[in-house]
Parts: structure tokens; sequence; C-alpha cells
């Protein structure tokens, strides 16, 4: 597919996306997570998800990938924005709701069935909440209601990750290492192919501050429980039981928080939509989809 770029938005940032499908058929928007690429929406997914008879619609976040990036914004600050300090913020979660519908706008979409995964899936629910006309149907996966409670991740996993290298070379040696720990270890990814994307992640626009930036953003925005007990947008939320990033009590307190949300928890999926459950997720969200 070609990638292309558009301005959208009140802050007129450049957002790199890609279509499959129809342009005539039902838009779905895929939105992903913290310091993640459009391109960890396999290819395989979006193709399998356009298959029913939707046009699939993926991009890369604000300071991620070929979009936009806030090289001059402030260091961000986890522990203090932890601690109530938002100074350090470049922006916020509403501006990125607010890139979403701007492209949408771009693209002459009026409204759109919503997919996020992780922050995606937060941003996702800031969308439903704020403008639920223009969200026919949402589907949040791996993500969290902003609970400190609930949805944590495994503190272990990131001594055994360990730090990401900047050089090219060291970034895909270990990325390779990486996914079992934080992805999908019930389902194998073949190293050579996870070498090749993380290639192709350090090629499109590596970043490292971009994953503080983003978890800034994604702290200032608070725990939004209450809101969504008020969301009449059709949810779906999709959780995997082995994810370490995000722990499945973020999903169960997402789909307790919203009226008639759906919850589906997958079987050793952890924080990463492997290739063996492409066909799986694309026909729960067509389900869904169609039922909304």
């Amino acid at each position: 597919m070609e990638e292309l770029a558009s301005e959208v938005g009140p802050d007129r940032i450049e957002v790199c996306y890609e279509r499959f499908g129809d342009p005539g058929d039902p838009a779905v928007l895929l939105i992903m997570g913290a310091n993640a690429q459009m391109i960890s929406w396999p290819e395989v997914f979006c193709r399998e998800l356009a298959g029913h008879g939707v046009q699939v619609i993926r991009f890369d976040n604000r300071d991620a990938g070929r979009s936009t990036h806030f090289h001059d914004g402030p260091k961000a600050d986890v522990m203090a924005a932890l601690n109530g300090d938002f100074s350090s913020a470049s922006y916020t979660l509403d501006d990125m709701v607010a890139d979403t519908f701007g492209l949408l706008d771009v693209l002459g979409v009026d409204a759109a069935h919503i997919v996020g995964a992780s922050m995606g899936g937060f941003i996702g629910q800031l969308a439903a909440l704020g403008h639920p006309e223009r969200v026919r149907s949402l589907t949040v996966m791996m993500t969290s209601t902003g609970d400190p409670t609930v949805g944590q991740a495994d503190m272990a996993l990131f001594r055994e990750m360990g730090p990401q290298p900047r050089d090219r070379a060291g970034y895909v040696d270990w990325y390779v290492r990486a996914l079992p720990v934080f992805g999908s270890a019930a389902f194998p990814q073949d190293p050579v192919e996870v070498a090749k994307m993380a290639g192709r992640y350090h090629d499109r626009g590596y970043d490292p501050e971009a994953m503080m930036r983003h978890a800034v953003a994604q702290v200032a925005a608070g725990d939004i429980t209450a809101r969504l007990r008020d969301l009449a947008v059709p949810t779906l939320v999709i959780h995997g039981d082995a994810d370490r990033m995000c722990d499945v009590s973020g999903g169960r307190a997402v789909a307790a928080a919203i009226p008639g949300a759906e919850l589906v928890i997958v079987k050793g999926m952890g924080h990463s939509v492997p290739r063996q459950l492409a066909a799986e997720l694309a026909q729960r969200i067509a389900d869904h989809i169609a039922a909304s």
C-alpha cells in the first residue's frame, strides 16, 4: 500500500496514513498505542478486516513513525506526571483525538468505526466520549480506564527487556529479544520477519523520547471510569490473558464501565497483534461492526 500524508486537525500537524479496501465502504480507523507506528497493525490483519466489506485506515500518531514529531517540546517527566505535575506535557490526548478526527475530515469521512490498541484504545474512548456522533462503533484492545488500580504493567518485564539501544543494529537485536517478553509468547513470530519489521520501525522514525511524551499525555488524561458510564456507543473490549504491559484487569474495567460493552478475553494474547490471531480478531471486530 502507498503511504500518504496530510496536514490535519487544529494544530495542522502532518499525519502519515494508509488505506485498505474500497474507499466507498464504511470506514474503520485503527489507532495504535504509545510509541507504536501504524505498521504495528499487521498488514495481514488490515487486509483480513477489509475483506469484511469495510475500508481500513491506519495511521501514525503524532510522535510516531512518519507523522510530526515534537522534538522541541519539554523533556517529558513521567514521575512528575504521576505525582500530578503535568508541566512537561508537550500535548494532551485530547490533542491526539483532534488529530484523529482531523484525519477523517481530510478523508471526507463523517463517522467511522474506531479500533484502538493500548494508548490508542484510550484515545478511542475519549473520541467516543467527546464526539459520539462521529463514532459508529468502538473496539478497544489491550487498554484500560486510567484507574491506577487496574491495567498496570508487570514491572519485571522492563528489566527483562532492558533499555532500547539507539543504533539501528542494536535496536533490531533488542526488539527480536523483547517481543516475546511484552508481546504474545504463545504465538511465536519468525525472528527473521521480526528483525525486518524492527528495521522498518527504526527507519520510519525511531524516536526514543516519544514514548515518554506519549506516557505523560496518557497519565495527564486521568481516570475516565465515571465518564464511561454514560457512553452510549456500541463497544467491544478485547484483551489478552497474557498481557504483561497492560494487565487484563484494565480491559475488564473498561467493559464494566461502559453500558452494554462486550468483553472478549483471548487466551495467550499479550500486548501485540500476532499474525496467528489476525483472522480471529478481524472476524470479531467485523461481527461487532455488523451488529452495531
